[in-house]
């Protein structure tokens, strides 16, 4: 954002200044800005001691209006708080350097503001009423954007014609994810910006996207709609796996590789179906050795067979594990077993990953993925963690990995009364080098059930809406 802001030559110019200076002595914070503040003109110091003196970073609130030729945008900023508004006497003020871009060129700045006041106006010249404006071009600001109804429906075109180039399309989508989850917006509104990347090619966006459909999606399996929004995954995901396919083609980079294990598994875990005949179909001839798995299609292939699977599957999985020579693949393996829904497989899963056959460092990976697999996983895991918390406890007391394995564990639970539960478990059997990760879970469980009880319903409604009349593409 400082570079950004200062300017390519500029900032090289300040950095040769304050190296120059103090090769041979001590310097201060102050000192750099200072050298920056020489070469560029700009108040380096004053706009970097509202980021680096107070905690936090700002939401910036954006509407526009169209005057004559010209685009008119209010602005306001405001702390962002992942709980919602911020509640103090003194709101927390920056000075934020913003750029701000048009469709009629996506890639470069129509105009660079200082934002050093809680409200401003801007005026851009010569925007047309048809064309789209959004805010961070590049997505280098630290702070989060929100856009007014109108605005935000005017970049949905950008998203789909791939004219808002991708870190944008990924900042966009990101930002009103995290507004989302703070209750700042609705997260119907996510849903419909989701519905626009049908043509998005791009692997990083896709991998965002990804991910935040899966924090949704675990927060929708302590509903009785969980099936809908598998749909809605289903529906996202389906076009961009066609276009993929399963085998790799001529000119195709390791990007594509990568989406492309992305894009089956999320549809086989959702059930699509041809995706998931698709996977049995491979995982027969790859068991018999007709024809061997790629590395890039063995995880989304695996995870697709567990989730609807039985014993047997799991059976088979575990006797892969067992004959694996390469410790690659038995993390590989490891990692999805957890998908399996059927709970004697779950607790058999579990206590496969205390076994022997599993390292001491990897047992997390299996637990976690136990959690994170179902709802009923979820539950499993965590009762599995108290039952077995001494011997696990002694496994990993001074490491990262018992603040992985907490994390893994109930960061998904979205029920009031767990947050008091999980607190009143580590106050009993207390973990000192997990004592933040555990307040960080129990904070996130109680954001996670206002979200659901936010949400809940408005996301239902428009899910059966789209059932009954479904969008065109």
């Amino acid at each position: 954002m400082l570079h950004d802001y200062i300017g390519d030559k500029d900032f090289k110019k300040g950095m040769n200044m304050y190296l120059t200076k103090f090769q041979q002595k001590n310097a201060a914070t102050e000192d750099l800005w200072e050298s920056l503040e020489t070469a560029s003109g700009k108040p380096i110091a004053a706009v970097m001691n509202t980021w680096t003196k107070q905690m936090g970073f700002p939401l910036i609130y954006v509407e526009a209006e169209q005057v004559e030729d010209d685009r008119l945008l209010r602005l306001s900023q405001k702390k962002f708080c992942a709980g919602g508004s911020y509640v103090g006497e003194d709101c927390p003020q920056w000075m934020v350097p913003i750029t701000i871009s048009t469709s009629e060129d996506p890639n470069q700045a129509k105009l660079k503001i200082l934002m050093d006041k809680p409200e401003m106006n801007v005026v851009l010249k010569n925007v047309k009423p048809d064309q789209w404006v959004k805010l961070n071009l590049g997505t280098v600001g630290f702070y989060r954007t929100q856009y007014s109804s109108a605005m935000l429906e005017s970049l949905l075109p950008g998203i789909r014609d791939l004219s808002l180039p991708p870190v944008d399309r990924l900042g966009l989508q990101n930002d009103l994810f995290s507004l989302a989850r703070a209750g700042i917006i609705s997260t119907v509104e996510v849903l419909k910006v989701m519905e626009a990347f049908v043509n998005e090619p791009n692997y990083t966006v896709w991998s965002d996207l990804s991910c935040n459909l899966g924090i949704l999606s675990t927060l929708l399996s302590h509903t009785d709609f969980y099936e809908e929004i598998q749909e809605f995954v289903k529906d996202v995901f389906s076009p961009i796996g066609e276009r993929l396919g399963w085998d790799p083609k001529p000119g195709e980079g390791h990007l594509d590789a990568l989406l492309r294990g992305l894009v089956l598994g999320k549809l086989g875990k959702a059930g699509h179906k041809a995706t998931l005949e698709e996977a049995r179909r491979r995982f027969k001839d790859h068991v018999e050795g007709k024809q061997i798995l790629s590395a890039d299609l063995r995880s989304p292939v695996y995870l697709t067979v567990l989730k609807h699977g039985d014993g047997t599957t799991l059976d088979i999985m575990l006797k892969l594990h067992k004959q694996a020579d390469m410790q690659e693949e038995k993390n590989r393996i490891e990692r999805v077993l957890g998908a399996t829904l059927l709970p004697d497989l779950i607790q058999k899963v579990l206590t496969f990953a205390l076994s022997e056959e599993v390292r001491p460092q990897d047992t997390v990976s299996v637990i976690g993925g136990v959690a994170g697999g179902s709802k009923h996983g979820r539950k499993a895991a965590w009762k599995f963690i108290k039952d077995n918390w001494e011997e696990l406890y002694n496994r990993y007391q001074g490491g990262f990995l018992i603040s992985r394995l907490i994390k893994l564990s109930v960061e998904g639970f979205a029920v009031d009364k767990m947050a008091g539960e999980v607190k009143a478990f580590f106050e009993s059997h207390p973990a000192p080098s997990a004592e933040r990760t555990i307040q960080q879970c129990c904070e996130n469980i109680l954001l996670n059930a206002a979200w659901l009880k936010r949400d809940a319903e408005s996301i239902h409604q428009y899910l059966l809406q789209r059932k009954a009349s479904p969008p065109t593409v």
